[in-house]
């Protein structure tokens, strides 16, 4: 198990150090997957009953050659540790209740750009893996 608050307080405070609007609403992603379509597919459904907007399922190769399906469960809200953690606490259960894997949170910079000492950041997702 991934220690989510303390993943979760260091992300929030790289994001404000690089200076993302604390203010703002952010897109939080997370990430899931499993070699088992039907699996995947089933925790989707769950996610998107809870009010999750579920993205399409996308198959990816890893470098050892194993393949596995991917999808994000997204929700629009403020960076908030104590809400951020509850999310990956309950959904982190959820994917394991299903049998699929539960691989963190990640969102983006918010915020004007010209804050950026390297524009190359600006496309730099902050999450866990």
């Amino acid at each position: 198990m991934e220690n989510w608050q303390e993943f979760t307080e260091e992300t929030i405070n790289a994001l404000l150090e690089d200076g993302s609007d604390p203010d703002a609403e952010y897109t939080i992603e997370h990430h899931f997957y499993d070699q088992d379509f039907t699996k995947l597919e089933k925790l989707a459904v769950a996610l998107f009953k809870l009010g999750y907007e579920v993205t399409d399922a996308e198959e990816v190769e890893f470098e050892d050659g194993d393949s596995a399906w991917v999808f994000d469960a997204i929700r629009e809200q403020s960076l908030v540790t104590e809400t951020i953690v509850a999310d990956a606490l309950k959904l982190e259960a959820l994917a394991k209740k299903h049998g699929v894997e539960y691989d963190g949170w990640g969102t983006y910079f918010e915020g004007d750009e010209a804050d950026f000492d390297d524009a190359d950041d600006e496309d730099e997702e902050h999450t866990a893996h």
